[in-house]
């Protein structure tokens, strides 16, 4: 039996209009159908590594589907970045970007194989990775006065330990002598297992380093924590002070968030943003996470976009008034 031209045209419009939904991503109603990787930049029991597994774990139980967790280390980042920025925008790959992936790669490195800004689609922040400014307990040094006292005292002569060049741990380092004038020396190492190693063995005097890296140590008597570098006291620590409170207008932040590569549907984004935020929220995982040093807070999308291009442009003023060169 022959076929009108309209129906002919009728019936492969349809055809053709089933194909592209079997193609297509599922619904975000229907997400997720299988495994959901998160992707980490940095090695297993890095602090964005355990935010990550923390936060898998229960996606798992709330979703019914397997959450992996996927450390692709190296070029401070950079390779896990660049992965998920091509990466389909289906919901099945997201990422842990940090504030030194998100902010400050950009002007450390010439290649970044990814824009911050254009090739992920921000899902929600996930909290403050709080940095603390810690001394050997051989240090004369109760304060952070005390230690810009010493520095005046002896200019050039006093050393500082950071997880890298150009991490944030350096970039507090480099915002404190900028807006104190005194001369210390940066010594950069390859993260904070080796600073802290070499804190407590006396080979440094002076560290800025994450607070779930100090924390473990403080029962040895070698380290004690003077202050983080956060603009407020972190809630766990009350009796800290802040870097603040003695040199006015300092604050370092340092932070965690969930990214998706920039194609993921709104809709997405925001299931995605309401399962996270979920989990966040509950006083398991917070106090979880407060351990580890983490301040947990949360964000809608837009508020993480807004993050991201304000860390951009503060970063890249430092980083400039400070002569890091990129690699």
């Amino acid at each position: 039996m022959s076929m009108s031209p309209r129906t002919v045209a009728f019936r492969t419009i349809a055809l053709g209009a089933f194909a592209l939904s079997l193609a297509s991503p599922a619904p975000a109603q229907d997400f997720p159908t299988r495994p959901v990787t998160i992707v980490v930049g940095y090695t297993p029991g890095a602090t964005s590594d355990l935010v990550a597994r923390t936060i898998g774990e229960r996606l798992n139980a709330a979703w019914g589907q397997s959450v992996i967790v996927d450390n692709r280390s190296g070029v401070g980042g950079n390779i896990a970045a660049g992965y998920v920025a091509r990466a389909p925008g289906d919901g099945y790959t997201l990422m842990i970007g940090t504030d030194a992936m998100m902010t400050t790669n950009s002007y450390l490195y010439r290649n970044t194989p990814f824009d911050p800004v254009k090739d992920f689609a921000p899902i929600t922040y996930a909290g403050a990775n709080i940095i603390c400014l810690a001394v050997h307990t051989d240090f004369p040094a109760n304060s952070v006065a005390d230690v810009i006292a010493y520095a005046r005292a002896n200019p050039g002569k006093l050393n500082y330990g950071s997880s890298g060049m150009g991490s944030p741990h350096h970039l507090a380092g480099e915002l404190v002598r900028q807006k104190t004038g005194i001369d210390i020396i940066h010594v950069p190492y390859r993260g904070g297992g080796a600073t802290i190693n070499d804190l407590i063995g006396g080979h440094i005097k002076v560290a800025f380093l994450s607070l779930s890296t100090a924390v473990p140590h403080l029962s040895s008597g070698k380290i004690k924590i003077v202050a983080v570098v956060e603009k407020a006291r972190y809630a766990a620590l009350p009796d800290i002070p802040t870097v603040g409170e003695t040199v006015p207008g300092f604050e370092m932040s340092s932070w965690h968030g969930f990214f998706a590569p920039a194609t993921t549907p709104a809709p997405l984004v925001a299931r995605l943003n309401a399962a996270i935020t979920k989990v966040l929220v509950t006083s398991e995982v917070k106090d979880k996470l407060a351990v580890l040093g983490v301040a947990v807070a949360t964000s809608t999308p837009d508020e993480l976009a807004v993050l991201v291009k304000s860390g951009l442009a503060a970063r890249g003023e430092l980083i400039k008034a400070a002569n890091i060169q990129p690699e």
